[in-house]
């Protein structure tokens, strides 16, 4: 399938920025033009363009938080694929790929990724990737689902 993440550039913002999810999903995820302004601003975000074939098809961004000398923790908190490009498996396997990156970080401790306790799509989608449900956020009232470190 050759799905990779890049890193935003100037060659990719455009293509990034005028990616778009269906009109079901828009309230689910800020846009994209806010979320690479946003993490100008804050170091341990990490934006990805999701390419496939040299065509941008998706984004995503997941911060690190390291917390008095134990292991990191990652959140996954963007994460889409333009509607154009929906259903043919470039979400699933962005998800392996910036799994795969944040692993070769080396240790942590979790990686966590929020969602609509009533968004059945997500729930399946995670939980086929290894996430577990851990609870519900106070602030937001979404489903936290982790993938905890094993060693």
């Amino acid at each position: 399938m050759g799905v990779i993440l890049k890193s935003i550039t100037r060659e990719n913002f455009e293509a990034v920025i005028a990616l778009e999810l269906a009109t079901s999903q828009r309230d689910y995820v800020a846009s994209n033009l806010y979320s690479i302004a946003e993490s100008s601003f804050h170091p341990t975000y990490q934006p990805r363009a999701i390419h496939c074939s040299g065509e941008a098809v998706g984004f995503l961004m997941y911060e690190s938080f390291h917390h008095n000398r134990q292991l990191p923790a990652y959140n996954i908190f963007r994460f889409m694929v333009d509607r154009r490009h929906q259903g043919r498996g470039f979400g699933h396997e962005a998800m392996k790929c910036v799994l795969d990156e944040i692993r070769a970080h080396g240790p942590f401790e979790k990686i966590a990724i929020c969602y609509v306790p009533t968004n059945q799509v997500a729930r399946d989608f995670y939980a086929s990737l290894g996430f577990q449900e851990a609870g519900l956020s106070e602030e937001t009232g979404e489903v936290i689902a982790e993938i905890r470190m094993n060693e």
